[in-house]
């Protein structure tokens, strides 16, 4: 029988239109503004306790909620405007103190339901919805330090190697390094050394209490340089860090000489992004120290793990996390948290000849961590919020060397599978060259401006609306038929786009619009082909099924090529272009399913299986 679809394809096509129905749907919940709190570290602990202690001080700012939540992730407060959004944070950070991490967000607010199921809404880009902004600062002067640090190790090797007798390597507080020398022939021997291998530092002779020393300082260009590779090196290591987040179409990009900007766009735990971000973690391996040594070679340091004496270390670091190349956070045979360490080809040669030297001592792994403290202080009779940074620097694992290592090793004595998977994104991450910290944080407007995007979307309904009207007054109820089916494919390409997790972009809706316009081309091709088989004398039966099929190769070339130019924008593209190519190739499959098999599905219903004696398809037939 003409036009009847058997039983089976009938059901398939109301399972898929109900599916995307119900994927489509959380699109129809608009987001709350959110404040999220998590712990400063993974091992910080979250309670009724530490929400109840958020709400009093929102209480006593005078700022009301929509709710609030106590999750695995961390706090979830919301409220009623980005207003009282950057407020509820100040009020937040000021009553939970620093060891509290408080981030704006946006909260779902899509059905349980739904959720449970893995419905939830598409993202939106920074150009339609806006997002998060962080400013970081890059600490230069640390930069700085950092790098003489290494040089001092350098040169005590050097020294040692070349049998020539020093007394220290001291730093001083115009951020020089100062070498002291047993004598003057000693002295002048290192000043040649280092006069002939580090172009890169201004020396001068100096006595000083009657002891020789030579002053070192770096050039200009040398300074410079250090500080372009910590901000490069920053910003590097801020896009790995934000790729392991898992964040869509980010903005990572140095602002000025010491800033880097970083955008996110939808991301669900702002806290953990804030915490991520900002960490400036680092390890460094070094050997305890022996009984004889020095005080002016050794420090001492605190053990995480409570209850344990200090331990005093060798200033001498073997390596740092700078050398690794790759780590995993599992578990040892005791089902405690460890990280798998991997080492770039020179940490692993470094590792190596120090430890095979070494067996039988313990060797420690020092965790150090970059942070800020708020205080609160009166300025011109104002309270300010000051941001005070200190370094923190804890052992972590101290452990007796039993044979020498190479590049793969384990890190033990963590807090917890938390804190041994947050260890690894960072060293996977790669380490930061210079403490950096947050200057601003706020939630920011679509950046092509809000009135553009409205002024975008009257487009896009006028022209739909246009449409609509024209399919009506051509193919009558055929044009009832193309436009449900438009409707439908909108809701099936905006439910691909959510369960696929993609980030509609402006570029994106122009996908869409072209895709509206494919989709009703293809009933157009129909309908005519239809009439012409009226025309040309077919029974109205017989013309429906020549229209469908005769038209259908023509439809599926024309497709099937522009499906293919979006394949090789989305391979080759980047950014928007392939915001574009995403909803240019579901547009195309969901517009070919609608308007070939969902209107021939309604006119099947519509007259199939019945004798009918006049279509009702527009103008002259």
């Amino acid at each position: 029988m003409l036009n009847k679809y058997p039983l089976w394809k009938n059901l398939l096509i109301i399972f898929i239109l109900v599916i995307g129905g119900v994927y489509a749907a959380p699109n129809l919940y608009p987001d709350d503004y959110a404040v999220q709190v998590s712990g400063a570290s993974s091992s910080t602990p979250l309670s009724q306790q530490t929400l109840d202690r958020a709400l009093k001080g929102l209480d006593r700012a005078g700022i009301a909620t929509k709710g609030a939540e106590l999750l695995d992730k961390g706090l979830l407060i919301r409220v009623g405007s980005s207003d009282d959004q950057l407020r509820a944070k100040a009020a937040i950070s000021r009553a939970l103190g620093d060891d509290y991490v408080t981030a704006l967000n946006l909260a779902a607010t899509t059905p349980d339901w739904l959720t449970s199921i893995g419905a939830g809404p598409m993202k939106l880009g920074l150009d339609l919805r806006g997002g998060v902004h962080f400013l970081m600062e890059v600490d230069m002067a640390a930069a700085v330090k950092q790098r003489l640090d290494v040089y001092v190790s350098e040169i005590k090797t050097k020294l040692r190697s070349e049998r020539i007798r020093y007394r220290g390597v001291d730093h001083k507080a115009d951020g020089s390094l100062l070498v002291k020398f047993a004598n003057q022939e000693a002295r002048d021997e290192g000043y040649s050394l280092l006069r002939r291998d580090y172009n890169e530092f201004l020396l001068t002779e100096e006595e000083i209490d009657g002891e020789f020393a030579v002053g070192v300082n770096l050039t200009e260009a040398t300074v410079r340089q250090i500080e372009d590779y910590a901000i490069k090196q920053n910003l590097t290591t801020i896009r790995n860090r934000v790729n392991e987040l898992g964040v869509a179409e980010p903005l990572v990009q140095r602002q000025g000489r010491n800033r880097i900007v970083v955008q996110l766009p939808g991301v669900q735990d702002t806290a953990q992004a804030k915490r991520i971000l900002g960490k400036t973690a680092n390890l460094e391996f070094r050997l305890e120290a022996t009984p004889d040594a020095g005080r002016a070679s050794t420090e001492s340091y605190p053990f995480r793990e409570e209850g344990r004496p200090d331990a005093r270390l060798e200033k001498d670091i073997i390596i740092t996390g700078s050398s690794v190349a790759n780590a995993q956070a599992n578990f040892d045979e005791n089902g405690q948290p460890q990280v798998s360490i991997t080492l770039d080809a020179n940490g692993g040669k470094l590792m190596n000849r120090v430890t095979r030297n070494a067996v039988q001592r313990r060797m420690a792994v020092l965790f150090i961590e970059h942070k800020t403290r708020t205080r609160y202080v009166q300025e011109n009779g104002v309270e300010v919020e000051k941001r005070i940074p200190y370094v923190e620097k804890e052992i972590i694992s101290l452990a007796t060397i039993q044979t020498a290592l190479g590049s793969s090793f384990r890190i033990t004595g963590l807090d917890g599978a938390g804190e041994s998977s947050e260890l690894a994104l960072l060293l996977r991450a790669g380490a930061l060259a210079a403490p950096i910290y947050f200057v601003e944080e706020r939630t920011v407007g679509p950046s092509l401006g809000q009135q553009n995007i409205d002024l975008g979307v009257t487009s896009v309904k006028i022209g739909l609306a246009l449409v609509v009207l024209f399919m009506l007054a051509f193919y009558k109820v055929f044009g009832i038929v193309a436009n449900i089916a438009l409707a439908l494919n909108l809701a099936l390409l905006t439910a691909a786009m959510s369960m696929l997790s993609a980030t509609l972009t402006l570029p994106g809706i122009a996908g869409i619009v072209l895709t509206v316009g494919m989709a009703v081309d293809a009933n157009v091709l129909i309908f005519s082909r239809i009439k012409e088989e009226l025309k040309n004398g077919l029974p109205p039966q017989s013309a429906i099924n020549a229209g469908y099929d005769r038209a259908f190769s023509t439809i599926f070339d024309a497709n099937i090529t522009t499906l293919l130019v979006a394949v090789i924008l989305f391979a080759v593209g980047t950014g928007p272009v392939k915001g574009f190519a995403v909803t240019l190739s579901l547009g195309i499959i969901s517009s070919m399913f609608t308007a070939i098999m969902v209107t021939r599905a309604l006119v099947n219903v519509t007259y199939g299986g019945r004798k009918i004696n006049k279509l009702s398809i527009g103008w002259g037939v």
